[in-house]
């Protein structure tokens, strides 16, 4: 069967990759058949078990953020970053340095990856008794390429929402799901995050680069979660936040919003000391703690958690116009806990 492109997908970067993606499957199942590849899942399931990617993050954000750390050579707008990488590597440093989970770029003409760097990353991983999730970033256009993945290692797949039409869209995340992989949803628009709803996607990642031509807004991310706010929470769909990140205060920025996971690739790819500023994206290199005290009410002690305080405090001394009950700031701290911030 043809695989079918999203016929909205204008003549860009994108519709390069993604034709030029068609043809490597083609000449893929020359090779190797689906039939072949399907024939390998209980054995990846034995070698490379999938762990819950959902579960996985979450268990991370619950005392902040989880981030997403990424293994990438090249990219079309960056052009060469870490052509020398050691893929297994660099995925080990993020995994002792906190990462929830692991991108690795298979993309092989303008990213210059490959399924085998995917496979050396699940490998290096593979006896860490909290593992990072795998996840296989490429322009999935098939359900080729998703055998593949789980074939390879892979916990989950990157589907993108700009590159496939709906039907399609939802017989991947079955596709995947089937395969024991919960898939990251990616979108750029209000569009295109509701057509991710509508075909039930659980983990949206908002793409602040435009990847018709490779621009980045860094609102892009805001915009999308104002507008869905409400679905969002009664689906309990889980918003991540991808590109442009090179530093703490964009994650900062982000969780601020309510945004669960960040993805981030070329800062920790070009930093000399990756498994540090990883440490510092999860707010672990902050060198000064800070504490904000006199809350009265639960919504402004959470906001100022989710702004990136470290301890809040209360005045229960008599007389003082910030004086709180016990009971008031119990309140509060169940407040921020509800909301998975961390109180002191």
């Amino acid at each position: 069967r043809e695989t079918r492109l999203f016929r909205g997908m204008a003549s860009s970067i994108l519709l390069q990759i993604c034709e030029q993606r068609k043809a490597d499957v083609v000449e893929a199942k020359a090779k190797v058949s689906l039939e072949t590849l399907k024939g390998q899942i209980e054995a990846a399931k034995s070698e490379f078990p999938p762990i819950d990617f959902q579960a996985r993050l979450r268990k991370d954000s619950a005392h902040g953020v989880s981030v997403v750390a990424e293994v990438k050579r090249a990219s079309p707008s960056k052009g060469d970053i870490a052509l020398g990488i050691v893929a297994g590597d660099q995925g080990l440093k993020y995994a002792q340095a906190g990462a929830s989970a692991i991108s690795v770029l298979t993309e092989p003409t303008w990213f210059k990856g490959t399924l085998a760097d995917m496979k050396e990353v699940r490998q290096k991983v593979a006896a860490m008794a909290d593992r990072p999730a795998v996840l296989r970033k490429d322009f999935l256009i098939d359900e080729y390429m998703v055998y593949e993945a789980r074939v390879h290692g892979a916990d989950t797949v990157l589907l993108i929402v700009a590159v496939l039409e709906e039907e399609v869209l939802k017989g991947l995340i079955a596709c995947s799901r089937s395969l024991g992989m919960e898939p990251l949803v990616e979108v750029n628009n209000n569009e295109e995050t509701q057509r991710a709803l509508r075909c039930g996607a659980k983990i949206i990642g908002v793409n602040n680069r435009n990847l018709h031509d490779f621009t980045v807004d860094a609102s892009t991310t805001e915009t999308i979660m104002q507008s869905n706010a409400a679905e969002l929470a009664r689906l309990d769909c889980m918003l991540c936040a991808l590109s442009g990140i090179s530093c703490r205060s964009d994650v900062q920025r982000y969780t601020v919003m309510g945004v669960e996971m960040v993805l981030v690739g070329e800062a920790l790819m070009r930093s000399s000391d990756p498994a540090a500023l990883l440490r510092e994206f999860r707010g672990l290199g902050d060198t000064v703690l800070v504490k904000t005290c006199g809350f009265k009410d639960p919504e402004t002690a959470v906001h100022a958690a989710k702004a990136g305080a470290d301890f809040i405090g209360f005045v229960f001394a008599e007389g003082s116009p910030r004086t709180v009950t016990v009971a008031e700031a119990r309140a509060i701290c169940d407040a921020i806990r509800t909301r998975k911030c961390v109180s002191g």
